[in-house]
């Protein structure tokens, strides 16, 4: 009875200096983030360094943006979707190369943009004119497709 009491406590002694391994980890990595969360999931964390990953806006910059009535674009995606992870190697060095600029929304760090703006499903890039939405693209697109856009856009 004794070596199964002191196994147990083995494990349990393993299981916890894991977790705190684990979440001392998480804490470094996210430290600084461009999100002003302690804590982010986990694909999102690993999406820190990804230079396609780097135009991040918040909740309170969109509104600003669109109580300005500024012209702008949002792209929504979420980690987790297989059609970001598509589409996000496209658009971005595409948008660069066209010169125009698009914040990214992560909608697993701020589910609340689901019902803000109405998306329905991911990736959804969205272009606001004078603060309002003028046009939305839903769905991997491919490169001529968003070349072709975002001239458009641009222009506009």
């Amino acid at each position: 009875m004794k070596k199964v009491i002191i196994f147990g406590a083995i494990l349990i002694v393993l299981f916890g200096a894991l977790a705190f391994v684990t979440l001392y980890s998480q804490k470094q990595q996210t430290e600084g983030n461009p999100y002003g969360k302690d804590q982010l999931n986990s694909l999102t964390i690993k999406q820190l360094d990804d230079p396609n990953y780097q135009n991040i806006i918040l909740p309170e910059e969109v509104e600003k943006k669109l109580e300005n009535k500024e012209d702008f674009i949002v792209y929504f995606y979420s980690p987790d979707c297989p059609y970001c992870m598509e589409t996000t190697p496209v658009l971005m060095p595409v948008a660069k190369e066209a010169g125009v600029h698009i914040d990214q929304f992560n909608l697993m760090e701020f589910t609340e943009g689901r019902t803000d703006y109405n998306i329905t499903s991911t990736p959804t890039l969205i272009h606001f004119k004078d603060g309002e939405e003028a046009e939305r693209i839903v769905g991997y697109q491919d490169e001529g497709t968003f070349k072709s856009l975002l001239a458009k856009w641009k222009k506009e």
